[in-house]
């Protein structure tokens, strides 16, 4: 028990400790940040982002945010930097490197070569009177208190600090370029998260299958009608051939718990009137935010005023983005 205490307090240090880190960032918000980002949107080129150690796995995590959220990046390791790397380097890039201490060999060595090829530096940097620092044509204040590590040894504000200040340099460029959603899209394709960006509830509808029954056709009818388009549910429609209402199986097995007289009984003796709709051309995310803030399994996809088919949670599933 003690032990359980004892890690929970460690975690909570650690985490208050990264927290009160990022919250004094703030404070280094000045005029660099904003010309880094100034200079980032005018940029013909892309931004190169490097470091070695655990800042070299913060500069990947922050290139891929920068590449998904439209602003070309990519990533050069320092040390391969001056074996040959440097090379990547075109002329209208800008080169962000990333530093705790701003004072390590590779910095030193990879500076001098950066300057010479006239590139704009921007230094994201948590020492900001180290070599790196004086050097930069900007500099990215990442100053923290101390790391989170006992020992004040291993990079873990810092590094936290980095990630944060590098989040906050992405979006602040997104919101500059006017990214939307749907340019959003075209980087994530794959997966849940692309699927949610592109899929709409049309694309998931089965194809000629539209369950539909007269307001005045008898159980038997909306029976035969639900068991064979296999969805669980039928739409119930006017003489004029507008959406009246909803019947679902579970309305049939209610029905059969209050009565087993089902003779003259009508669809709209049991139908749930005014039924929720999505158009058909709306994101399939939607149609599942709607059923499940409505508590409902299925939705009627509607073509204008037309029914287009039914949309199930199950169809969500299937393509995975439940």
């Amino acid at each position: 028990m003690k032990l359980a205490k004892n890690i929970r307090n460690t975690a909570t240090r650690v985490l208050q400790n990264e927290a009160n880190a990022i919250l004094n960032l703030i404070d280094g918000l000045d005029g660099d940040f904003e010309a880094s980002v100034e200079h980032i949107l005018n940029s013909k080129g892309r931004v190169v982002i490097t470091g070695v150690g655990k800042s070299a796995i913060i500069a990947n995590k922050i290139v891929a945010t920068l590449n998904s959220t439209g602003t070309p990046a990519l990533f050069m390791h320092a040390g391969d930097a001056i074996h040959g790397d440097l090379g990547m380097i075109l002329e209208n890039d800008i080169v962000i490197c990333i530093s705790k201490s701003g004072n390590t060999p590779e910095i030193k060595v990879l500076v001098p070569l950066l300057k010479k090829l006239g590139s704009i530096l921007v230094a994201m940097v948590s020492n900001t009177n180290s070599y790196l620092a004086e050097q930069a044509d900007f500099v990215l204040n990442a100053t923290i208190g101390e790391e989170a590590c006992p020992h004040n040894l291993a990079p873990t504000t810092s590094t936290t600090a980095h990630l944060a200040l590098g989040d906050a340099l992405a979006v602040c460029l997104l919101e500059a370029r006017g990214f939307t959603p749907d340019d959003f899209a075209k980087y994530h394709p794959g997966g849940s998260l692309g699927k949610q960006l592109y899929l709409k509830v049309g694309d998931v509808l089965s194809k000629g299958v539209i369950p539909v029954v007269a307001e005045d056709a008898g159980v038997t009818e909306v029976i035969i009608e639900i068991s064979g388009k296999r969805l669980g549910a039928t739409a119930v429609i006017d003489a004029q051939g507008k959406l009246t209402g909803i019947i679902t199986d579970g309305d049939l097995r209610r029905m059969l718990e209050r009565t087993l007289d089902i003779q003259g009984l009508q669809a709209k003796d049991i139908m749930t009137m005014n039924p929720k709709t999505i158009s058909k051309d709306e994101f399939a995310i939607r149609a599942l935010n709607q059923m499940r803030n409505h508590n409902i399994t299925q939705l009627v996809a509607m073509d204008g005023e037309k029914i287009a088919g039914f949309v199930h949670i199950h169809d969500l599933m299937k393509e995975g983005i439940v």
